[in-house]
């Protein structure tokens, strides 16, 4: 199996069509089971090999258009990567969902955002850069899709400066999906000299805390030890 790349933003990938029922068996001969559905088609049991597709998922995530080559099938089927199943215990692959696309019609996706740049807030005010997303859902046709944005943060300067989704600069034809004024970055100030004694006694008073439990502790096995001494003594002299 080979993975070519072909343009910018699609891949040629082949999978074999499977019978249902085999799946353990596909998984231990590094074949993922897998179901390609989508407008137009009925839902097809495929198998794609283990490697090249960790590899190709590792690199694109689910945000590339694949044309999926499909054993006895004429045509090339362009799809996006739905969904990615892991074992719990392993963090392996067991199975994958392949969404077909219509390349007339237009989608909504998640697409990757690649922070650049060097923010004044961070390098010369000591701030902390804070992503508040990975990802910004757009639509757009199927021709127009990006496998990420770059999100230039140069922009902030100061503390009170926020990247927001309308302040992204998408490529033609993408358009964002939801609530534009939807902060995605931030530089929070460092901690002040006074939070940083407050977290400091917190910790302490914790660390107090836990001694007292300990010496009333200690005091009550004392009394009861006292206790048990004296019902001694007194038994004694009876």
């Amino acid at each position: 199996m080979k993975l070519i790349k072909t343009y910018s933003m699609s891949v040629v990938f082949n999978a074999k069509k499977r019978q249902s029922g085999n799946a353990s068996e596909d998984r231990i001969s590094k074949v993922i089971p897998a179901v390609v559905y989508g407008p137009g088609f009925q839902p097809i049991s495929v198998g794609v090999e283990y490697n090249p597709f960790e590899k190709l998922y590792n690199s694109v995530g689910g945000a590339e258009l694949i044309d999926l080559v499909i054993e006895g099938e004429k045509e090339p089927v362009k799809v996006l990567i739905q969904a990615v199943q892991f074992d719990p215990i392993h963090s392996t692959i067991t199975h994958i969902d392949f969404r077909g696309i219509d390349p007339s019609k237009e989608m909504v996706v998640k697409i990757h955002l690649r922070f650049v740049g060097e923010s004044a807030a961070v390098k010369e005010m000591g701030g902390t850069f804070v992503k508040l997303a990975d990802a910004v859902e757009a639509k757009c046709l199927p021709k127009d899709l990006v496998g990420e944005i770059q999100v230039d943060i140069s922009s902030l300067k100061t503390f009170e400066d926020a990247l927001r989704i309308s302040d992204l600069v998408l490529p033609g034809g993408i358009k964002p999906v939801g609530n534009p004024s939807q902060i995605i970055a931030k530089v929070t100030p460092p901690l002040t000299e006074e939070q940083l004694k407050a977290m400091e006694e917190a910790g302490t008073k914790g660390v107090a805390d836990i001694e007292v439990v300990k010496k009333e502790k200690k005091v009550e096995e004392g009394a009861v030890a006292e206790d048990a001494e004296a019902a001694d003594k007194k038994d004694a002299k009876k």
